[in-house]
């Protein structure tokens, strides 16, 4: 009878235990692509520290950018999330992937879209109205002197590996921009990418490049977005301004841009997942000044993450349940 008793009061332990283990893991192993700009680092640390903290998912984060990231997940089903993809130029890539069922578009990152464009400062717009225009830029080399050296105009494109470095080398091309004088940088990176726009504009200098927002730098520096004179052709802004190949693409325009949270192959029937990232959808103007509390405060990403759960629980409430909400704000 001791024995019986014993063996009930064992398995009715183990019972437990398992149930409660299977409560902790069932979210499973998620990895996240921790890209190499600022707004995408940041929202990786916050959905690693929601979906680590809040779900007891086993989470890691895992260098990522754009190309490289996109590509692993449609071949390789890996990594288990996107959180910012600027997703427009490479729908090429993913929109057969998705309809496959390889991948999943779990929704927009920014409520407000993502903007890509050329810009110049106000400053110089304010003195000459004409640089608000493609056409004006071009036609006023000497107002955009190159770094190294001032006898030539300077285009500010992307880094290597970057997918704009593609789309931005076309630009570059098909508005002529050599034959006007201006030389395309590649600034090597993207902090690189904003000093350079920092340190003409703290100079009183011209500046012409490419940037996104929301950005801190953008918040921070007062630029007028450049007209480029014509309007935005969906199909050749895939066949010739997403080709570098493309010898001579036409004239283009910048597209609203479409950024969104992808989801590999392991996480489409990941219901903790795929509920949370469905509601997880960032306000253009916060997250821009979480990005300037960041360089201002010269922060990490996590430190970031952990201010803005701090400090906005307002916003990410309506992401997560009560359960989650209350384990993300005991672990900090």
């Amino acid at each position: 009878m001791k024995f019986t008793k014993l063996s009930f009061i064992l398995s009715s332990f183990l019972v437990s235990i398992l149930f409660s283990t299977q409560a902790f893991s069932s979210c499973g192993k998620v990895t996240i692509a921790e890209m190499n700009w600022a707004s995408a680092q940041v929202i990786a640390h916050i959905d690693n520290i929601i979906l680590g903290q809040g779900y007891s998912c086993d989470t890691e984060l895992i260098p990522g950018d754009t190309v490289p990231t996109s590509t692993s997940l449609v071949e390789k089903g890996e990594p288990s999330i996107a959180p910012e993809l600027w997703s427009g130029n490479i729908k090429n890539i993913l929109d057969p992937a998705e309809k496959e069922g390889l991948i999943q578009n779990v929704g927009a990152v920014f409520q407000n879209g993502g903007e890509e464009a050329m810009w110049v400062p106000t400053y110089l717009v304010e003195k000459h109205p004409e640089l608000a225009t493609i056409e004006g830029v071009l036609n006023n080399p000497q107002l955009f002197p190159h770094p190294e050296d001032s006898s030539k105009a300077a285009f500010y494109g992307c880094p290597a590996g970057w997918n704009c470095q593609i789309t931005t080398t076309q630009m570059h091309k098909a508005f002529g921009m050599k034959d006007a004088g201006f030389e395309f940088i590649d600034p090597g990176s993207g902090g690189a990418l904003s000093g350079a726009m920092g340190e003409a504009y703290n100079k009183g200098q011209g500046w012409f490049g490419y940037y996104w927002g929301p950005t801190a730098i953008l918040g921070k520096y007062d630029m007028t977005k450049v007209d480029e004179g014509t309007a935005h052709n969906a199909d050749t802004w895939i066949t010739e301004i997403n080709d570098l190949n493309f010898p001579n693409p036409t004239k283009n325009k910048y597209p609203a841009s479409t950024v969104e949270t992808y989801v590999g192959k392991d996480m489409l029937n990941n219901e903790i997942v795929i509920n949370y990232l469905e509601k997880r959808s960032f306000p253009n103007t916060l997250l821009s000044q979480m990005l300037a509390w960041k360089e201002e405060n010269q922060a990490e990403a996590d430190e970031t993450a952990i201010y803005f759960l701090e400090t906005h629980e307002d916003v990410w409430k309506n992401w997560v349940s009560a359960d989650a909400m209350s384990k993300v704000k005991a672990s900090m």
